[in-house]
């Protein structure tokens, strides 16, 4: 049992940054997914904090079709096929919410669940989840956490796509870390930006985010040093 579709976690590997996005008018949606895939960014979470999400996202497969968008905030087994119904690629959760889990191996909807301890991880693995979500990544201890208690279960093949205190600033050294798969960008499109549609401000952030990703790999291929831990 594999809880997550292992080519879409290869396609999301390959865009190494996953938009996460909270969207108060479905309106905004294809705008905005148009804003992140100009910038070079092919994959959004709309979160479930508004009730918009699922608008937004049901107008962003039928008009933006090439964009990956899954839904994040997961919270309840109903959200989990509302999100399924709604056309989500993918799903995440916060923490892991066994009846969540139960739920998105009956619809067949790739889940990532939040975790942030080895006991979290061990209830995500018994739902066959090995693609996590490190959630909140820096308060919690940034990669030197994130390594030390992954060392027990390195060797199941679990990755992580961490979120929580991540910026601009310090996403390289969260991307040269090899348990992370890919990163949560929560700060690529500021509910600010949106409210004020500023499309052009959110590409730039993908830009640089796409940029990132594409530097750190190719410092990786060439041999290069791992960054020093985020915290």
């Amino acid at each position: 049992m594999n809880a997550f579709d292992p080519a879409l976690a290869a396609r999301i590997r390959e865009m190494g940054v996953v938009a996460v996005l909270v969207v108060e008018r479905a309106e905004d949606g294809p705008p905005l997914a148009r804003a992140l895939l100009e910038g070079g960014v092919g994959a959004m979470e709309l979160t479930l904090r508004t009730p918009a999400a699922l608008d937004a996202l049901r107008r962003i497969r039928t008009e933006v079709p090439e964009m990956l968008a899954g839904v994040g905030t997961i919270l309840t087994p109903e959200q989990v096929e509302a999100a399924r119904e709604a056309g989500a690629a993918f799903g995440v959760s916060p923490g892991t919410n066994p009846r969540v889990l139960e739920a998105a191996v009956r619809v067949g909807l790739s889940f990532a669940p939040g975790v942030a301890t080895p006991s979290d991880i061990e209830r995500a693995l018994e739902y066959g989840c090995t693609l996590l979500k490190l959630f909140p990544a820096e308060p919690l201890g940034g990669i030197a956490y994130l390594r030390a208690m992954t060392a027990p279960y390195a060797h199941l093949g679990v990755k992580f796509i961490p979120l929580g205190g991540l910026t601009q600033g310090n996403v390289t050294q969260w991307l040269a870390e090899p348990l992370v798969l890919a990163v949560g960008g929560s700060w690529l499109a500021p509910k600010e930006a949106i409210r004020a549609r500023d499309w052009e401000a959110i590409r730039a952030l993908a830009e640089a985010a796409r940029t990132a990703v594409v530097q750190t790999r190719q410092a990786q291929a060439n041999g290069g040093s791992r960054p020093g831990s985020a915290g």
